[in-house]
């Protein structure tokens, strides 16, 4: 059985609507206008138990709005959701137990108390034995490098600090699945690295199944071996990234280093990028074999290296493909 399955699932947003000025807001009085938003349009996706998953889109996709019905925070206007056997919305303390949600924009330790206390609250809540409390407690407190931290209100820690303690009261109770919107948000690249690698570890320990949202894709690159893309509620691609190269761009790029300054190669294909001995440019992905071994022919060359797009260009030109549609608004 699939951890987490989703079947054509719904999600609209009534919002008001009036003009701006003190007229339109005295008629809003007695006239309200509303207008429907579809933040998640029928999406439908499977993800099986210990799979790590990048859910990306741009702002206002329906990403946050999935991962709060996944977890059951809302409540779906159409469609099945099942995530570990359990109906999320029902809220049960079995399914509760068994996985977090982890909110980069959201404070979910108590502000004032230091980590340390808010990590005991959290053992109560969860009902945790004492010792695989303290076994789990005290292993995040190495992996995240905390142990100079757990004692500080949190309020006095910075925002990469906070970020890792964040996570590891959200992990005490071991879930099984984890649900993580936008984790590294904010966080420097030393910082964001050490999260990645924790998530990673605790994954491949617990055989955790990870859902992660992320405007850095070195965090999806690092972690998942999927990604699902969606963008105005609705899904555009499902799979490995690879295959979201091969779909949505339609060109590798070459680089060719030679021995001497390299004339112009324009014939080839896009040139994008020159150095002393070096020049990369774009080429058709169907002629790439070709051309490379035209360049091999040609010229004197000491390197010649054939690679995808950046994926945060491929990302970009598939969001740039969809026009139109409404934004999510929570």
């Amino acid at each position: 059985m699939a951890a987490i399955r989703v079947d054509s699932l719904t999600k609209t947003y009534r919002v008001p609507v009036r003009a701006s000025g003190l007229r339109a807001s005295l008629r809003s009085l007695i006239h309200r206008r509303h207008r429907d938003i579809r933040a998640v349009d029928e999406i439908s996706f499977s993800i099986e138990a210990g799979e790590v998953v990048g859910f990306l889109g741009p702002n206002g996709a329906g990403k946050t709005t999935t991962l709060k019905m996944l977890s059951g925070l809302l409540y779906p206007d159409g469609g099945v959701v099942e995530v570990l056997g359990h109906t999320p919305s029902e809220r049960r303390r079995e399914f509760l137990s068994r996985i977090t949600l982890v909110m980069g924009n959201r404070n979910q330790l108590n502000w004032d108390l230091p980590a340390m206390d808010s990590f005991e609250l959290n053992k109560s809540i969860y009902r945790l034995d004492t010792a695989a409390f303290e076994a789990a407690r005290d292993e995040f407190i190495e992996l995240l490098d905390l142990g100079g931290l757990v004692d500080k209100p949190v309020r006095n820690l910075s925002l990469g600090e906070r970020m890792k303690v964040e996570v590891a009261g959200a992990l005490l109770h071991r879930p099984e699945v984890l649900f993580l919107d936008e984790p590294t948000i904010g966080l420097d690249v030393t910082a964001q690295r050490k999260l990645r690698q924790f998530v990673a570890e605790y994954s491949r320990r617990q055989g955790a199944t990870v859902m992660l949202t992320s405007h850095y894709m070195a965090d999806v690159v690092a972690l998942a071996n999927r990604v699902i893309v969606i963008h105005h509620g609705t899904l555009l691609y499902d799979g490995d990234l690879a295959g979201l190269s091969q779909q949505f761009a339609g060109h590798k790029t070459i680089t060719v280093t030679m021995p001497a300054p390299p004339p112009d190669l324009t014939r080839y294909g896009k040139e994008i990028a020159r150095d002393v001995d070096k020049v990369t440019f774009e080429v058709p992905r169907s002629e790439t074999s070709r051309l490379a071994a035209r360049l091999l022919a040609d010229f004197e060359i000491s390197d010649l290296t054939i690679e995808d797009p950046p994926i945060e260009e491929v990302i970009e030109r598939v969001f740039e493909s969809e026009v139109g549609g409404d934004e999510e608004t929570a």
